[in-house]
């Protein structure tokens, strides 16, 4: 429910702040997201940019989405998420 108040309440084009580190396309990927927050940081502390496509090829897609919202939640202001073609 937080999540969808944060998402109504963004602009369609929101500034991201620089330095950002740009992740794009997961697909379900969990365990290569948790290895890329190892390597750049994680929200507190760096400014992360979601491409989308979050679902499909991978065996996590649920726990990948998941992630990727809860993040948003707790760091809304760290955290900008873009809709991908996996997402509707």
């Amino acid at each position: 429910k937080k999540c969808k108040e944060i998402l109504e309440t963004e602009p369609n084009v929101s500034p991201v702040k620089c330095p950002v580190t740009i992740v794009g396309d997961v697909h379900g990927q969990y365990h290569d997201v948790m290895e890329l927050f190892k390597i750049a940081g994680t929200a507190p502390t760096t400014n992360f940019l979601f491409l989308g496509d979050y679902v499909d090829r991978g065996y996590y897609s649920v726990e990948t989405v998941q992630i990727v919202l809860a993040l948003k939640v707790r760091y809304p202001k760290r955290v900008t998420i873009i809709r991908g073609n996996h997402e509707s």
